[in-house]
């Protein structure tokens, strides 16, 4: 049996999650790259993703990870900064910027440490 090219992107590929650092990367690429490798291991179960604008919305694992696999190979055209805000042994808080030519996102993403590996188990949503 041929194993998996080394640069396969596979939905189903098992991704390096085991440090937050790791985690919050994969989470950028997922959310502005279009990476769908490992999107299901990357959101925990209870995941829950809200956003804040004139009539506030909430979306469940499910809804995002089904949106994120759509949006496959298709790369935003913006700006990225990240800044972690806290960070412990097992629960990272981060902020991901998003820089747009008319507005930025805010993405204000909690990871937390589930067994070996890290998962994102929210995200709260902001624009200007």
């Amino acid at each position: 049996m041929a194993a998996e090219a080394p640069g396969s992107k596979s939905a189903k590929a098992n991704v390096n999650l085991s440090t937050a650092d790791l985690a919050l990367d994969h989470y950028v690429a997922v959310t502005t790259e279009g990476e769908s490798a490992g999107v299901v291991q990357l959101f925990a179960e209870d995941f829950n993703q809200k956003i804040q604008a004139s009539n506030a919305q909430s979306n469940s694992r499910n809804e995002v990870v089904k949106s994120l696999k759509k949006q496959k190979g298709e790369k935003l055209n913006c700006t990225v900064s990240t800044d972690i805000i806290e960070e412990s042994s097992d629960y990272m808080v981060a902020k991901v910027t998003l820089k747009f030519e008319d507005f930025t996102k805010t993405d204000l993403v909690t990871l937390e440490r589930v067994g070996n590996d890290w998962k994102v188990t929210s995200s709260v949503n902001s624009y200007k």
